[in-house]
């Protein structure tokens, strides 16, 4: 539609976590419209994008009547740059807006109880936390310059930046060196890391982006798994072996496994600069090894721990976890759609039941959100002292 198909409208909830707008009943009905940086409740001036058989999509023009949860973003690029979608948001509203999110989420995928989410664990420093950023460069034929920064959320250009709020300060530092001695004409990825402190990380290994964060996090897992009583600890997908290195004193015994062997390499010399010798990294895809490592300890002592990329865990690996039973799932994640299906498939049948879903804002001003949830063989949850799983805390 052209701008003169703009129209005044009131936002509402949606079931993805946008904002959806109400218009005129006479009109369209119940045809919802989506559109980005829209509060609850503000009336806004909005112009159609996209139109398909039962939504469509806009974008902001003007707000109109502003919600008391609307603050000014504190970065001059935010609504064209792709990097945050909630800046605009007052940060205690960030966080119920999250828990609403995943706890719709859970309940929509895995028919999960949305008493099993806990509240969002907040960042101590909602802006300057981030320690990697990957900018871009991209040639600007109309302007004639070299744009550098971040891909747009509206389209595939690049918003030429001078700094990112949410970025470590010696990071802002990073980009205008790089802006100062640019690179060629355009297309050329550039990652900015802080590297963590006493953590011998490859350049492109995971590393977790939120140090300020980082610890509760740790917190967060170890509570989970003291409260199972496990001796033994299997870490699947554990990159440098942060997890089982933090976890080590927890445990009798663990077992990290990596695909990425210069990764399994830095876990290993990670390990021994610790003076940790009750673990051992294995470099090999998860669904070769596991098997084995399944039938190596006792199910009723073993503790699983799952931190898969985006994409989550293999059909097989989690067939193979259904079959073994170990006492507890621990299934760390950053993208709790991929979870809450895999979370699905290891509780069908009531194999596992869901103690626990505890989300951790590692990114805040973002629409990301980290998770933690706390599986526990189903024939086993109620011989736990002091669980009760129907009551998330903080």
């Amino acid at each position: 539609m052209s701008r003169d198909e703009s129209r005044e409208s009131k936002a509402k909830p949606s079931p993805d976590g946008t904002a959806a707008l109400d218009p005129p009943p006479s009109t369209f009905d119940s045809f919802v419209v989506f559109v980005p940086f829209v509060l609850v409740g503000e009336v806004v001036e909005v112009e159609i994008t996209e139109v398909k058989k039962n939504f469509a999509r806009a974008k902001l023009l003007r707000v109109v009547q502003p919600s008391p949860e609307r603050v000014e973003p504190a970065c001059r690029h935010f609504g064209q740059c792709g990097g945050c979608q909630y800046q605009h948001v007052d940060y205690a509203t960030q966080l119920r807006l999250k828990h609403k999110q995943i706890a719709d989420l859970f309940q929509r995928i895995g028919g999960f109880e949305p008493a099993r989410v806990a509240p969002v664990i907040p960042c101590p420093r909602p802006y300057g936390y981030r320690n990697r950023i990957m900018i871009r460069s991209q040639w600007n034929k109309p302007e004639q310059k070299l744009n550098i920064g971040f891909v747009r959320w509206d389209c595939g250009l690049v918003e030429d930046i001078e700094e990112c709020k949410i970025a470590e300060p010696v990071l802002n530092e990073e980009i205008r060196q790089v802006r100062a001695h640019p690179p060629p004409k355009g297309g050329i990825k550039i990652v900015l890391r802080v590297p963590p402190e006493n953590w011998d990380v490859p350049p492109d290994s995971f590393f977790q982006n939120n140090l300020s964060l980082l610890p509760k996090l740790v917190e967060t897992v170890r509570g989970l798994l003291g409260n199972s009583g496990a001796r033994h600890l299997v870490d699947l997908y554990c990159g440098v072996g942060f997890f089982g290195i933090e976890l080590a004193d927890a445990v009798e015994s663990f077992t990290g496994v990596e695909y990425d062997q210069r990764a399994i390499q830095s876990a290993r010399r990670n390990a021994a600069a610790r003076k940790i010798n009750n673990g051992e990294f294995i470099a090999s895809a998860v669904e070769a090894v596991l098997p084995e490592l399944l039938k190596k300890f006792s199910p009723e002592q073993t503790a699983v721990l799952l931190d898969p990329p985006r994409k989550g865990c293999w059909p097989q690996t989690l067939q193979m976890l259904r079959e073994s039973k170990p006492a507890q799932v621990i299934y760390v994640s950053c993208h709790p759609a991929t979870m809450a299906r895999d979370l699905n498939i290891l509780c069908g049948n009531g194999v596992f039941e869901l103690a626990r879903v505890q989300p951790l804002d590692m990114f805040s001003q973002t629409q990301h959100v980290e998770c933690v949830a706390d599986l526990r063989a189903a024939q086993r949850l109620a011989k736990t002292h002091g669980m009760d799983s129907t009551e998330p805390t903080q």
